[in-house]
């Protein structure tokens, strides 16, 4: 398919083309281009054939993925007869990159992103941040905490809501904000500087090769990406005096990742809010949005106007996050749908699937794991 970019498409009237997005909806969800249409475009279907029927013939249509590698290469010739059809070049990462690039001074964008923490999102973030940090002992006296900043939404506002806290200079406690590049592309390792840059984040880069490492691996590859990530994580931010390292997972997290355990794994267990590692001596892992929701998340990014990647992976147009524990985007996106259904009729569902690791009865369980060993209840029937 022939490129086109974003240069071009603004000399062109606004009513002559139209966007059409073809990324899977758990990309969508960290946003959409104005004014685009969303179509699956892996399967032909008589709903995908209807969609781009619909669209006025006179319309160019500009397809985008997440890069522009999967629209660059795909064949639209057989479907799409008599259109005048284009790739986005860079597709829906050149375009964020664009509007960062475009928008307002760094000092009025820093400062209105920490205005709004202080006071339009104190209740909805730095409230549960600060709450969690409390509850679970996560920042003490003395600490040097390693903020680690992938890029995304819920790693750099958790750099500014640990930046806000230390204002509060409740108890003294250092912070490094420590950005892993594992082979980024220029792009995306630009647009991490520059939202960095922006919200007044001063981040540490350090650099690997797990791309690299993990390039040649067909099963699992997101797997082992995610493993050797949090090793050199842990081995630079000892290296740099830390003893604790803070990621940014959230309250949705939480309960998606405790009901794909029972769904997926047949077992019972949640996200830790803080673990000592088992390989790095001395270092704990922190995890200080605990209770902070992702909507809300969403809302202070969407109000500042901000713009983050969902993933930097370069292996794929389709991969999006990298799971730990070996699940799969599209599996925490069903999780993610069926806790929504759940809501509809019982709108205290998230609360008490986040509860329920609470409220563990040990007396009407048959077995369960401790330290590593299996008890059963008839060892003490």
């Amino acid at each position: 398919m022939i490129e086109i970019t974003l240069d071009r498409l603004e000399q062109l009237p606004e009513d002559a083309y139209v966007f059409i997005d073809i990324r899977d909806e758990n990309a969508r969800e960290y946003g959409m281009m104005p004014g685009a249409i969303a179509i699956s475009m892996d399967e032909m279907t008589e709903e995908t054939i209807s969609a781009i029927e619909a669209i006025p013939a006179d319309k160019k249509l500009v397809f985008y993925c997440d890069f522009g590698r999967k629209t660059r290469d795909m064949d639209v010739t057989d479907i799409l007869k008599g259109r005048e059809c284009y790739s986005l070049k860079g597709g829906y990462t050149g375009y964020v990159c664009a509007q960062v690039s475009e928008d307002s001074s760094l000092e009025e964008r820093r400062e209105r992103a920490e205005r709004s923490i202080q006071k339009k999102f104190h209740k909805q973030l730095f409230t549960p941040f600060a709450k969690a940090c409390k509850t679970y002992r996560l920042i003490e006296e003395g600490d040097h905490i390693a903020v680690c900043i992938s890029g995304g939404k819920d790693s750099m506002l958790m750099a500014k809501l640990f930046q806000e806290i230390q204002k509060h200079r409740q108890c003294n406690f250092e912070l490094t904000f420590m950005v892993m590049d594992p082979g980024y592309n220029k792009d995306n390792r630009a647009l991490i500087e520059s939202n960095a840059k922006a919200l007044g984040i001063p981040i540490t880069i350090f650099e690997s090769d797990i791309f690299d490492a993990v390039d040649t691996i067909d099963k699992n590859p997101c797997y082992l990406c995610a493993r050797m990530r949090r090793g050199y994580l842990y081995n630079k931010a000892k290296e740099l005096g830390c003893n604790k390292i803070a990621l940014g997972h959230h309250y949705d997290d939480v309960i998606e990742t405790i009901l794909m355990g029972m769904l997926y794994g047949a077992q019972v267990q949640t996200m830790m809010p803080k673990l000592h590692s088992t390989n790095f001596e001395g270092m704990e892992l922190i995890r200080p949005l605990y209770l902070v929701r992702e909507s809300d998340i969403c809302a202070w990014r969407d109000y500042n106007n901000l713009h983050f990647l969902q993933c930097a992976c370069h292996f794929t147009d389709t991969c999006s996050t990298c799971h730990e524990d070996g699940t799969t985007s599209s599996k925490r996106l069903e999780t993610k749908k069926l806790i929504a259904q759940l809501k509809e009729v019982n709108p205290y569902v998230e609360s008490n699937i986040f509860k329920s690791v609470e409220n563990v009865n040990v007396d009407t369980v048959i077995a369960y794991k401790k330290h590593g060993q299996r008890h059963h209840f008839l060892d003490e029937y």
